[in-house]
């Protein structure tokens, strides 16, 4: 399973730190939405310059013209796109156009979607890399809330699929469990004291 943190800062030079702290430790790098919409996609191309060999994510949350946004992320230096589960499927299946055009990837954000089982079927079927199963900020910050729902739709769904929601130490072991190809960690790493040790903590907790 591989290792991806979300980075949810909203300036390119704190990406780039964070970045440079946890590289040796995850595979995919986020640059999160609020960090694109405050900076642009020039942040994703730093990030990739500074980074050449690690995945690099934008998580551009698309939700019309796919293609066209996909393609200027691709562009950018971004390795995988976001495409917002609840759009149009002519829009996630123009994403995956662009993607295969760059001999990138396109991820299906299932953030919002009622019915994650049934529309992580219909993703794949459209192209997507992966599904991920995405617990939003505020969804998290719910009395209650916990894992299990995104844990046990990626397990029924059978399709290749992350978990974004959080993830930390104590949880990563469920997420390994129920099949995950992408545990992602936002907070729990750049939230840390030491984001270093977190994500080191993260990949070792990782069988």
């Amino acid at each position: 399973m591989k290792l991806q943190v979300a980075m949810d800062v909203l300036t390119t030079e704190a990406a780039l730190t964070l970045a440079g702290q946890v590289a040796e430790y995850v595979d995919i790098i986020e640059l999160g939405t609020p960090l694109i919409k405050a900076e642009g996609l020039s942040a994703v191309t730093a990030i990739k310059e500074a980074h050449p060999d690690k995945i690099v994510f934008a998580d551009m949350k698309t939700m019309d013209a796919g293609e066209l946004e996909a393609d200027i992320a691709f562009k950018a230096g971004a390795d995988l796109v976001t495409v917002l589960g609840t759009a149009d499927d002519s829009t996630i299946a123009g994403a995956v156009k662009a993607a295969k055009a760059h001999n990138k990837g396109i991820v299906v954000d299932l953030i919002g979607v009622v019915d994650k089982v049934t529309r992580a079927k219909e993703a794949r079927a459209l192209g997507a890399k992966f599904v991920e199963m995405h617990a939003g900020l505020d969804e998290q910050a719910k009395p209650g809330f916990d894992l299990s729902g995104l844990l046990r739709a990626g397990a029924e769904a059978r399709v290749p699929f992350s978990v974004a929601g959080g993830v930390k130490v104590a949880t990563i072991g469920d997420v390994q469990q129920a099949g995950a190809e992408v545990a992602v960690a936002g907070g729990a790493i750049y939230g840390a004291a030491d984001p270093a040790l977190a994500a080191k903590e993260l990949r070792s907790a990782i069988i």
